[in-house]
């Protein structure tokens, strides 16, 4: 090996190792608070059992963390994803959001499902069992309708 290349290797590992003493946030909180989605909303229980599989480890306050989330720089792209996806939607707090973004909230599940563009596609290549079926897809798209219209004659 050149002195060069061995250089950049042995600096690159020391790197790599560095950076696994870092300490890194926890999304393990309390899966189910008093502002959660199920306080605000119908919520069925085949709905919830589709959302805690494939939606609630980044929209919510509480996430299952797989083996390989304790390595570094894996933890902080977990951690993105998480941070991004509950200031999207978070089930957690859900209640607390006001009735008008509780709303849009619902219609932007809707339309997420009808794109395809939920789950990720970089969470189910890992998280299989994440997938929707259309079946489970439809099945979400209904709730999230009939959740929103209850809201809307709330008002």
């Amino acid at each position: 090996m050149k002195r060069p290349l061995k250089i950049s290797f042995i600096a690159l590992l020391a790197l790599f190792i560095i950076i696994q003493f870092i300490p890194r946030g926890h999304n393990e909180g309390i899966a189910r608070g008093g502002n959660d989605i199920s306080k605000a909303t119908i919520f069925p229980a085949d709905v919830n059992i589709i959302l805690q599989r494939s939606c609630y480890d980044c929209h919510s306050n509480h996430t299952e963390y797989p083996w390989y989330s304790k390595i570094q720089p894996v933890r902080y792209i977990l951690d993105d994803h998480i941070r991004n996806g509950k200031k999207e939607l978070n089930f957690t707090e859900f209640a607390s959001y006001t009735k008008r973004r509780q709303r849009s909230r619902l219609r932007a599940i809707r339309q997420s499902l009808s794109e395809g563009s939920m789950p990720l596609s970089s969470y189910i290549l890992i998280h299989r069992n994440a997938i929707l079926s259309e079946k489970e897809k439809q099945r979400l798209q209904q709730w999230a309708k009939t959740a929103g219209d209850s809201l809307s004659l709330k008002n």
